[in-house]
C-alpha cells in the first residue's frame, strides 16, 4: 500500500524552496526520495548548483522576470531531465490601502503570484502532456475564497490560482497531467510575521481556528506529497485546503 503514495526518483521542481513552505515541502520531498531543484532569488555564487551534495539543485531566478519560465525549465531539464512534479509555491505580498495601492506593487505581485505559475506551468506541462503523466500543485491561500483586507494584488492573484489550477485540469486531465493545489491557512512565515506581531490581529485570528494555533510550513508538506504521488491520480481541480479549520467556521 505504501509504493501509492511513492515519490523515490521521480524529478521535481519547487519554486521558493529556500523558505518556508517551499523549504519545508522541497525537504519532505528529498527525504521521500525524490530528485529535487528549487528557485531562490538569493545570491549563489553561480547562477544554479548542487547544495550540501544532497542532490538538491539551486536555481537563482527572479520569478518576476517575463522570460524566466524558459531559463529555469532550461536549467532544470539539462541537470535533471524532464520534470515530473511541479510546485509552484513561490508567493509574494504587498500591504496597503486598496485606494492608495501602488501600481507597481500590484504588478510585482501579478509577476510572481500568477504570472510565473501560468509560464511554468504551460512550459512543464507541454513536457508532461508528451509523456503522459505528470503533476502540477499550485499554492493558492485562504485569500482564494475571502477578500482579506489591504492586500488587494494578492486576493486577485491567489483567486487567478485557483481558476488557473481548474482550466488546465479540465483540459490536461485526461492526458495524465494531474493540476490541483493546496490552500495554507495561516502558517508561521515571512509572509505572515507583521500579523503575528500584531497583538490584536493575532488574537483575532487564533480565535477563529479551531485547532487554537498557527500552522507550521510541516503542515503542508503531507498534502503536497500526496498530491505528487500515484495516490492522487483521479483528483483532478481540487483544492485542497490546509487551515486548522478556519474556513469551516
Amino acid at each position: 500500500m505504501t509504493e501509492i503514495f511513492s515519490i523515490a526518483g521521480k524529478r521535481a521542481l519547487v519554486t521558493g524552496g529556500s523558505s518556508g513552505i517551499g523549504a519545508a515541502i522541497a525537504a519532505a520531498y528529498r527525504e521521500a526520495g525524490a530528485i529535487v531543484a528549487i528557485t531562490t532569488h538569493s545570491d549563489l555564487k553561480e547562477g544554479n548548483q548542487w547544495l550540501n551534495h544532497d542532490k538538491l539543485l539551486a536555481i537563482q531566478a527572479e520569478l518576476g522576470h517575463p522570460d524566466v519560465a524558459e531559463y529555469i525549465l532550461a536549467v532544470f531539464n539539462k541537470e535533471l531531465g524532464p520534470i515530473d512534479i511541479l510546485v509552484n509555491c513561490a508567493g509574494t505580498i504587498r500591504r496597503g490601502a486598496a485606494e492608495d495601492f501602488l501600481t507597481d506593487d500590484w504588478n510585482d505581485v501579478m509577476a510572481v503570484n500568477l504570472h510565473a505559475v501560468w509560464n511554468l506551468s504551460q512550459l512543464a506541462g507541454r513536457s508532461m502532456l508528451a509523456r503522459g503523466e505528470g503533476k502540477i500543485i499550485n499554492i493558492a491561500s485562504l485569500l482564494s475564497f475571502q477578500g482579506g483586507v489591504r492586500v488587494p494584488s494578492y486576493t486577485a492573484s491567489k483567486h487567478a490560482v485557483t481558476g488557473l489550477t481548474k482550466a488546465l485540469a479540465n483540459e490536461w486531465a485526461s492526458r495524465g497531467v494531474n493540476v490541483n493545489a493546496i490552500a495554507p491557512g495561516y502558517i508561521a512565515t515571512a509572509n505572515t510575521q507583521a500579523l503575528r506581531e500584531d497583538e490584536t490581529r493575532n488574537r483575532q485570528i487564533l480565535e477563529r481556528i479551531p485547532a487554537g494555533r498557527w500552522g507550521g510550513a510541516e503542515d503542508i508538506v503531507g498534502s503536497a506529497v500526496f498530491l505528487a504521488s500515484k495516490a492522487s491520480n483521479y483528483i483532478h481541480g481540487q483544492v485542497l485546503v490546509v487551515d486548522g479549520g478556519w474556513l469551516a467556521r
